[in-house]
Parts: structure tokens; sequence; C-alpha cells
């Protein structure tokens, strides 16, 4: 009988499925925060991502809002960047076949001012091949149509959801604001009208002001708070979401760690996303993988099953 293997040699599993979707391990880079997830593939080391989450793809190309764009906070960033993207034409004919050569499993965003525009985006990648899913973005509040409606107005974002599911069979994620009253609500609503999957949570609404000239820092008023100092509200927004559907919830929000990212598995999310904390570490996504990977093997785990869900609910 051969001896057991010590820990360090032990073979860790760290594959994941999500619905109709199976990756290699849990951790992907968050819209917008990765660039279209092409860009310095070795600074990144990207093909060790368990998947890219593209930049929102619209219909038409975007400019995005005026800047600044961006403003540091306190653990933290304030972004309105607008969904500045190269529009669906472009994205199909330049930026699509250079992320699949890749390797990695893709799962392009997509938004839209209305239903008929994600339609129309979700139809002509129906089209190609490759992609795992498409992440519907009904959740972004820094854009003046459709974004704060298809955020906290549940019926809204179902009838996007609905509306993209007639028109693909691709496997479809449902990015979550946390900026509505019931998150677990808006959760339900999306599960019932045809995702696949639930991302939680996009970025809380937030205002820097310049004290000396009384106006907002960023000219469009308001922006999307994102970073450490949203994660622990992320993560009870959730947990919420894991409570009110059966669907697999990709958990996002402050995430700077691979602690950051088992916090998140064992309240019962599936898979985590990666995103402020990318831009001073553009490689940190890939060390999140590799510390998950550690601590099974320290907890004498095997498999990321044993893992997920494990959260001791006290209120169970």
């Amino acid at each position: 009988m051969s001896a057991e293997r010590p820990p360090e040699e032990r073979v860790i599993d760290l594959g994941v499925e999500l619905g109709p979707v199976r990756l290699p391990n849990p951790v992907l880079v968050a819209s917008g925060t990765f660039g279209y997830g092409n860009e310095a593939v070795d600074l990144t080391r990207v093909r060790a991502l368990g998947g890219i989450v593209t930049k929102t793809v619209t219909l038409e190309p975007r400019s995005g809002n005026a800047a600044p764009r961006l403003h540091e906070t306190p653990s933290g960033m304030i972004n309105s960047i607008g969904l500045q993207n190269v529009g669906i034409e472009r994205f199909i004919a330049v930026k699509l076949p250079e992320l699949l050569a890749l390797g990695v499993p893709i799962i392009v965003s997509i938004g839209g001012r209305r239903v008929e525009e994600f339609q129309e985006v979700a139809r002509r990648l129906e089209e190609t091949s490759g992609i795992a899913a498409l992440e519907i973005n009904v959740s972004c509040p820094n854009v003046k149509e459709g974004g704060l409606e298809f955020c906290q107005n549940p019926a809204s974002a179902a009838a996007v959801i609905e509306g993209v599911r007639q028109v693909t069979r691709l496997a479809l994620w449902a990015k979550l604001s946390p900026n509505t009253s019931s998150i677990g609500t808006l959760a339900r609503a999306c599960e019932e009208a045809g995702a696949d999957g639930l991302t939680a949570v996009n970025t809380f609404v937030a205002l820097a002001v310049d004290i000396h000239s009384r106006a907002p820092i960023i000219p469009s008023g308001t922006g999307g708070l994102s970073g450490p100092a949203i994660r622990p509200i992320a993560l009870a927004k959730a947990r919420e979401v894991v409570r009110h559907t059966k669907l697999p919830v990709i958990g996002v929000g402050g995430i700077a760690s691979a602690a950051d990212a088992l916090e998140f598995l064992i309240i019962g999310a599936r898979a985590v996303q990666v995103g402020t904390a990318s831009f001073p570490r553009p490689w940190l996504a890939a060390e999140v993988v590799d510390g998950i990977g550690r601590f099974l093997r320290e907890e004498g785990e095997t498999t990321l099953a044993e893992l997920i869900g494990s959260y001791r609910d006290p209120r169970a």
C-alpha cells in the first residue's frame, strides 16, 4: 500500500460548474477592470484564470463619459466610465478572435439602452463560436438611459433577460446591482426570466465633492464605488442572493486576496470575480487562484466542492 501524498503534492481540483458552464477554476476577472482581457498577457498570467469577463459591449461604439472618470477613495475607487467600448461589430471582428486564442473561457458582458439593443448584441454573438457565456449588464449606474431603471426595477431587469433568452442559446449571467430595495427579489426575477447564473454585485452609487469648487469631482455627479471598501457589504448582498435563488452565484466586490475570495465561496458563491484590485496589481487574479489551491491543501481538502457553501449560518 502506497503512502499518502504529503499536502504539498496533493492534487487539487479547482474546477467548478455554473449551470451549463464549466470553468477550470473559480477565479475570473470582472468586466471593465481588465481591459478586454488580452492586454499584457504575460504580466497578468491570464491563462491561469478561470475565465475572462470582457468590457461591456454595446450595439454601437461608445466614447464614454467625460473625464475625469476615476477618483481614488479610502480603500476604493469611484468610476464613471460610461461603458466606453468599440461596439459589437468591431468586437467580433477584432477583439473576440484574439480573446479566444488565449484558451481561457470567455464571458462577454453586453449592455444596451433598451431591450432590443441587448437582443441585437446577443443575436450577433450567437452567430459566433467559442463563447462560454454572456453576462447581461442590467446593473450599470453610470449611463444616462436604462442603467438605473434596469438596476432598481426587477420587472425591467427580467424583461432584458427574457428578451435575450429568446435570441440565444448561450448561458446567461445577470449582473445584479446592490442599488435596489431587495436584491433577493431582483435575483428571483432574473432567475424566472431565464438566467443561468447571477453575478453579485456591481458597484455602489457614490459621490465625491471638491471642497474648493463645491462641485462633484466626477463631472457626471455620482459614480460607482468599488474596491476593498465595499467587500463586507458586497459579501452580505451575495449571501442574500444565494439564499433567494437556486442559480449559481458569482461573487464580486472588493476581492483583493485569496482570503477575500474564500469568504465568497464559503457563503455559497460558486465563483468569484477580481475587479478593482487588478489596477495596481494586474497579476492579482492569478495569485488568488494560487492562494485558493494552497488553502485547500492546508485544510486537507481536494476539491472546491468541499468548501463552497460551507458557511455556518447562525440563522439556520
